[in-house]
């Protein structure tokens, strides 16, 4: 997943804390066949309207993107005032859009004229070397950049791409009279290399001597959020879904799983963060997390990021809901992990450098962590969020762990999955079951050699 900044302006098995050891369980049969410790799940989702107090949580979260929206091109900011954005936070603008005019906060006709101005600018994209969507475009002219936001193509990200798939697979659900120019828009990239034919996702960068070159993406959590997203659009995805290579981290007495590739030989850290499975459960929805499916074991690993965090708050009186956020100041973004690389509750750069000190709150995990477990510990997360927001631009990132208060930076990703989040409470799944998975490939233009999709089998979005 890209990340846009803005400018200056082991396997390890840990008894950790005072919990209890790791039971004898962790030695014996195959994580995803068995739950992942005797932890059952402590709560339900929240369901129903929203109360006074979240419905205008759902409008400050809006008011981020009355701020940073481009009337040229649909597009909005991913940081607050710096006009450049990713996929994965346009996907996040939609969402925001998706729930805002789900919750009546802004009218159909509003709804629909800002779909219908950004829909137009993703099917004119520049593509990257005519392939894919490049991983960054200025958001003023949509013309592709660097992270720095200067003209140049660096690559397509597959889990950036997936993030807005599944955004564009709302928008033909909710909005069917945009199923064409959503369809138009994904008949024009290139998939050959996005997927392989063993249902691996890959993402491009543009190597030393000027070639493409082509890296798996992904890691235990958005790996599988990346390959649930394209097989709502019929693409093969079962490697991509599959948890091996993967561990398992025993903290506060809770069975945590991690993927077990190792940061120090192939460069992607292994983070376990809340972001990708509160994405997994707000959009699918978890199945029952005693069945036999890929959507059981996602449940398991689920419910016990959430536990680990609750029980580390029970511990030390550190409130913690950690996931990836955005900072002010250098180093910009940090990955605020449970897990990563050997070290529990690690607070790292996207090089590996430690940075402990920008440890927080993030606003977005902790909602996430609300909605989908109704207990006390997600309702003090609640309140300590709620305040948190700057009314000409939205909710801030975190809030530091030891005290030093809010994170001021203001983003897309953040507030646009807060009010989705917010939506769920009142709709459920957002998703709905899709029949057809392949049938946007059913057209005249279906023959291209661009790697599309040949089969059509049911896809359900979970509950």
């Amino acid at each position: 997943m890209n990340k846009i900044v803005s400018p200056p302006l082991v396997a390890i098995v840990l008894a950790l804390g005072p919990g209890p050891a790791a039971p004898p369980l962790a030695a014996e049969g195959h994580w995803p066949d068995r739950p992942l410790s005797t932890v059952e799940p402590v709560a339900s989702p929240r369901r129903g309207p929203l109360t006074e107090a979240e419905m205008a949580m759902a409008r400050n979260a809006w008011r981020y993107f009355e701020a940073n929206w481009q009337p040229d091109t649909g597009l909005t900011n991913a940081v607050n005032a710096f006009p450049s954005t990713t996929l994965w936070d346009t996907g996040s603008y939609i969402a925001a859009l998706v729930s805002v005019h789900g919750l009546g906060i802004i009218e159909e006709d509003e709804a629909r004229e800002r779909l219908d101005l950004l829909l137009g600018t993703l099917s004119h994209l520049q593509l990257f070397r005519t392939e894919c969507p490049n991983k960054v475009y200025h958001t003023q002219t949509a013309y592709p950049t660097d992270y720095r936001n200067e003209p140049g193509q660096i690559g397509c990200s597959a889990l950036d791409i997936a993030r807005l798939m599944v955004w564009l697979k709302v928008i033909e659900q909710r909005y069917p009279e945009f199923q064409p120019d959503v369809r138009r828009t994904l008949r024009r990239w290139n998939w050959c290399n996005l997927v392989t034919e063993a249902g691996v996702l890959q993402g491009s960068a543009v190597a030393e001597d000027g070639s493409t070159r082509y890296l798996q993406e992904g890691r235990l959590g958005y790996e599988e959020y990346g390959a649930a997203a394209l097989a709502l659009w019929g693409f093969g995805v079962e490697a991509a879904y599959d948890p091996e290579p993967y561990s398992t981290i025993w903290l506060y007495g809770v069975e945590v799983p991690y993927d077990s590739r190792d940061p120090r030989t192939l460069g992607a850290h292994n983070y376990v963060v809340t972001e990708s499975y509160a994405l997994l459960g707000l959009e699918f929805g978890f199945a029952d997390p005693e069945g036999a499916g890929i959507p059981a074991w996602i449940a398991r690993a689920a419910q016990n990021v959430y536990e680990a965090q609750a029980r580390r708050f029970d511990a030390t009186g550190v409130l913690t809901a950690r996931t990836e956020h955005q900072l002010l100041e250098s180093p910009y973004f940090v990955y605020d992990t449970v897990f990563s690389d050997g070290r529990p509750w690690a607070t790292i750069t996207d090089t590996g450098r430690s940075v402990p000190e920008h440890a927080a709150v993030a606003l977005k995990g902790a909602l996430g962590l609300w909605a989908l477990w109704d207990t006390a510990y997600t309702d003090r997360l609640f309140e300590h969020i709620a305040p948190q927001f700057d009314p000409g631009k939205g909710y801030v990132e975190g809030i530091y762990e030891d005290g030093r208060g809010p994170i001021a930076q203001y983003t897309a990703n953040n507030n646009g999955i807060m009010l989705e989040t917010l939506f769920f409470k009142v709709n459920g799944p957002i998703l709905q079951p899709v029949e057809n998975p392949a049938a946007w490939v059913e057209t005249a233009d279906s023959s291209q050699n661009r790697c599309l999709p040949g089969t059509a089998e049911p896809v359900a979005s979970g509950g």
